[in-house]
């Protein structure tokens, strides 16, 4: 797990942060989120450290894809249900604002580009259509 980070430490970091992921951290919308996934699961009793957990992922300090091993090891949440809930968050929170997450993490997203497909015209066998009729 992250190290704890000191109040000051946290609003440096936050300074940093691009705006739409300062947004994302604190939305009610996050909070009600995390709360359903909390619920839904049967852990209520995690809300504070699972809420932590995300803002250290929000804020820079925690990859997303360490989550789920944190909700296992900080939180003793057995793998399926620690799979579970990280794919909920990772589905309503993390993924709308990824490639800000991205940005902060250093990495670039890569772009899926579709290729352009020209018409194909149809092949033919060589020689006479035995299919057609005969013009007169």
């Amino acid at each position: 797990m992250p190290k704890k980070y000191t109040s000051k430490q946290f609003w440096k970091l936050y300074d940093k942060l691009p705006q739409e992921l300062k947004d994302a951290l604190f939305a009610e919308e996050t909070g009600n989120n995390i709360h359903e996934i909390c619920t839904r699961c049967g852990i209520e009793e995690n809300l504070g450290e699972i809420v932590d957990s995300v803002g250290q992922v929000l804020v820079g300090v925690l990859a997303s894809k360490d989550f789920q091993k944190t909700l296992e090891k900080e939180l003793k949440l057995e793998r399926g249900l620690a799979e579970k809930v990280a794919q909920e968050v990772d589905n309503l929170i993390f993924s709308p604002v990824k490639e800000s997450l991205a940005k902060i993490y250093g990495k670039e997203i890569p772009e899926k580009k579709e290729k352009p497909t020209a018409p194909q015209k149809p092949t033919y066998p060589p020689g006479q259509d035995t299919y057609r009729e005969p013009i007169k």
